[in-house]
């Protein structure tokens, strides 16, 4: 989900001190000066970054009520944050049915406008999981629900979309956690099957005596214990998709069954005395190398082939570590949400860690240690301290947990003291941008070189951050070894604001 903050305002100064508040809390800012020219950012490609709006009411041209209304014409879920210096019953209520996600009087403590960006983004998350989950309910799940952009899974959706388009039985292979059973869903959901049941079941987790009645159905006293009529998965799926997960793990005698119904479009519920035809897509899925089970007996050949028809390998976590930081900050939104905290990242070393774990149980494993660490997080960002079943691979990268990025530690400038920590002047701009102190060229004319460059923009931050070291190197984007190494190198001083 985007977090980038728009603040509309025709005051610079304000402008400049909301945006001094939203980047203290981590959220990066774009700015728009009148209702004109917001609207325009939010319909751009630049806007599509645009998570929430902060939007003032009095404005020369587009007013704030009149901007607000186009903004969600435009993009309706957008939660956007109403201020004016003068705001009566009626203003709110006119505000609030627009639309407003949320409404200020100025001025306004930095707290509050915190506190009000957070439940805004933990809202839109809730509403986008909820969505979510009625789609995976409703069998409606697309391949846009997958996240993840790296070129190995582009392939797998690429593979997926055209397999949608068909009824061809599919096999999806790749190994435990990978996600295979997203990638089926979205297959349904983008087939004519879309909204029809789609049924799971584990044939791994079955016990053997039970799986014939539980696939196919039996009939009232069939055997014993059989009390009532039994509708199987392959019933309850008819008109739309059954996944048979592990299918590796069905035993011998199943497995022909599976055979004739794959064959011939019927089941014979046990104890019936005629097969019921159904109309029925089978994706089926494995961890196991099936033709090697072929081989060694444990598979059926004729089997094998009827479900390998279109086969679909997921790659491991580890072969796909540009998805990894989109995995986190999901899962990360995700349990801010459901859990009520308010992490905004991980910190970059760490994050540099995490991509070079080998994640053996793949996306579940990621999804339970971020889950752990949102739980167990204390800070804003996610450190060293919050994986402690990564200890030791912490210690071999040479990282232990920065200095506390959350509001309220006493090693941290709290909120009120914003609008003095940035540095702002009364005509608005920060002393650093307002005494410019990194110059491209020298006095001559000439381009300075990189290194004369980018140390003073590490001196700058150094000021800007008070020497707070993490978040120093996650403002400049590097790692913090690697902050240290350079200010070694560049011989400069770090001190503590006392």
């Amino acid at each position: 989900m985007a977090k980038t903050v728009l603040i509309v305002d025709d005051d610079p100064t304000q402008r400049r001190l909301m945006q001094g508040v939203c980047e203290k809390a981590g959220y990066p800012v774009l700015q728009a000066s009148n209702g004109e020219d917001a609207l325009s950012i939010i319909q751009s490609q630049e806007g599509q970054d645009v998570g929430l709006i902060m939007l003032d009411l009095k404005m020369p041209g587009i007013g704030g009520m009149e901007a607000l209304k186009r903004a969600k014409t435009f993009r309706d879920e957008l939660p956007i944050i109403v201020l004016t210096a003068q705001g009566g019953i009626d203003t709110v209520v006119e505000a609030m049915q627009a639309g407003a996600a949320d409404f200020f009087v100025k001025p306004v403590s930095p707290e509050r406008i915190i506190v009000s960006i957070n439940n805004a983004f933990n809202i839109t998350t809730l509403k986008s999981e909820v969505s979510r989950l009625k789609r995976k309910n409703d069998g409606a799940m697309v391949f846009k629900d997958i996240i993840g952009a790296s070129s190995s899974l582009a392939h797998v959706i690429r593979l997926g979309e055209r397999a949608a388009a068909s009824t061809i039985p599919i096999l999806i292979t790749g190994e435990s956690g990978v996600g295979k059973e997203i990638i089926a869903r979205a297959i349904q959901g983008s087939s004519d099957r879309s909204g029809n049941p789609f049924i799971t079941v584990n044939c791994g987790a079955i016990p053997e005596n039970l799986v014939e009645s539980i696939l196919f159905g039996h009939e009232k006293g069939s055997f014993t214990g059989a009390n009532a009529k039994h509708v199987g998965k392959f019933q309850e799926a008819n008109g739309g998709t059954l996944f048979l997960d592990e299918v590796g793990e069905l035993p011998a005698d199943m497995q022909v069954k599976l055979l004739r119904v794959l064959q011939e479009g019927e089941v014979d519920p046990v104890g019936s005395k005629r097969p019921v035809k159904v109309d029925v897509r089978v994706i089926s899925a494995t961890n196991r190398d099936l033709a090697k089970e072929v081989e060694s007996g444990n598979f059926r050949e004729d089997l094998f082939y009827r479900l390998n028809v279109f086969p679909i390998e997921v790659p491991p976590l580890r072969d796909r570590v540009e998805d990894i930081p989109a995995l986190i900050e999901h899962f990360i939104q995700r349990y801010n949400a459901e859990e009520r905290r308010d992490v905004r990242g991980v910190q970059h070393e760490v994050m540099e860690v995490l991509q070079k774990q080998a994640w053996p149980g793949n996306v579940r494993q990621l999804e339970n240690t971020i889950f752990r660490g949102v739980v167990l997080a204390e800070n804003a960002y996610l450190s060293a301290d919050d994986f402690p079943l990564l200890a030791a691979e912490f210690e071999a990268a040479g990282i232990v947990a920065g200095p506390p990025l959350a509001f309220g530690d006493p090693e941290v400038e709290s909120l009120e003291e914003i609008t003095t920590g940035l540095g702002f002047r009364q005509a608005g701009l920060p002393a650093h941008m307002a005494d410019d102190p990194v110059h491209l060229f020298d006095r001559e004319g000439n381009l300075r070189t990189l290194v004369d460059i980018e140390t003073d923009v590490i001196r700058l931050a150094i000021e800007t951050y008070d020497g707070r070291m993490s978040e120093i190197a996650r403002r400049l984007g590097m790692g913090r070894s690697t902050l240290y190494r350079k200010i070694r190198e560049y011989g400069l001083e770090v001190r503590r604001a006392g």
